[in-house]
């Protein structure tokens, strides 16, 4: 069975996409290549993959391409970097954080641009 991908690309801006997908390879090229003008790193190219994840099911990828977009800019470096021991401080720290105020989570600004699904 072909594996179901979770990516990230960081754009030309600094700036992460993160997507799923079932060719990796076909995909990427999309983005390097233009061929999708609504998208949003169209206008921030070149892109470069930073992280990919192989998934069995399409169910598998969605729910973590959902879970890293809700993720701040540090810790989805710390992911990338293979840092889970920073992803779990950073992961405490936000719950500390919304435990005290329950509006922090909700805070846009911690995201480092859109994150929208491709496939």
């Amino acid at each position: 069975m072909k594996p179901l991908w979770v990516y990230i690309v960081r754009c030309a801006d600094h700036s992460y996409y993160t997507g799923h997908t079932d060719d990796l390879d076909r995909r990427i090229a999309q983005h390097e290549n233009g061929d999708i003008p609504s998208c949003y790193t169209f206008k921030r190219r070149p892109v470069t993959l930073v992280f990919s994840q192989p998934f069995v099911t399409r169910e598998e990828a969605l729910s973590a391409e959902q879970q890293i977009k809700g993720w701040s800019r540090k810790k989805k470096e710390a992911m990338m970097r293979g840092d889970w021991e920073e992803v779990s401080r950073l992961a405490r720290s936000t719950a500390r954080r919304e435990a005290q105020d329950p509006s922090a989570g909700s805070d846009p600004s911690k995201n480092s641009g859109p994150s929208t699904s491709s496939g």
